[in-house]
């Protein structure tokens, strides 16, 4: 998925089993972040940096979800552990996560296998890509967001 690409409207469902839906959330955009695992300690910095700067985001006008491969159950437990405060995808079979490009081959220690890339999208409220940041710091995640976002006449009206 790149920028210009339309997103999907169903993003698969939230760790209490319920459907989720761009369209749910009518005049929001989102922050949509791909990441590899719940309760990994990038996961979980990258999590908290949302969870803490969430207010600033529906500020702005934006509605944060994270996606992963894991399951409801597993969100749920990640959620109720770190105090998150925004839905969590459990794309368990991958659908969202292929759409999206994050499922790639990886390397580490000489070892291939198959993963998500840890990928950010900014999407408008037609659900349109706007922004794609693809080299995420985990414990300052919101943070390069606030430096991608900073300037927009969309999200600081003069």
């Amino acid at each position: 998925m790149n920028i210009g690409d339309k997103f999907p409207d169903l993003l698969g469902t939230d760790g209490e089993g319920k459907e989720v839906k761009l369209s749910d959330y009518p005049g929001k955009k989102f922050i949509i972040y791909f990441y590899p695992k719940d309760n990994t300690p990038g996961c979980t910095l990258e999590a908290v940096s949302f969870r803490n700067n969430l207010d600033i985001f529906n500020k702005m006008g934006y509605q944060v979800i994270g996606v992963s491969r894991d399951t409801a159950a597993s969100h749920c437990k990640f959620a109720e552990k770190q105090g998150l405060n925004f839905p969590l995808i459990a794309d368990v079979e991958g659908t969202l996560c292929q759409l999206a490009g994050v499922w790639q081959e990886k390397k580490m220690a000489g070892r291939k296998y198959w993963g998500i890339v840890r990928t950010t999208f900014v999407v408008d409220e037609n659900g349109e890509v706007t922004d794609k940041v693809e080299k995420v710091t985990p414990k300052t995640a919101s943070e390069q967001l606030f430096e991608l976002l900073d300037g927009r006449d969309d999200i600081n009206p003069a």
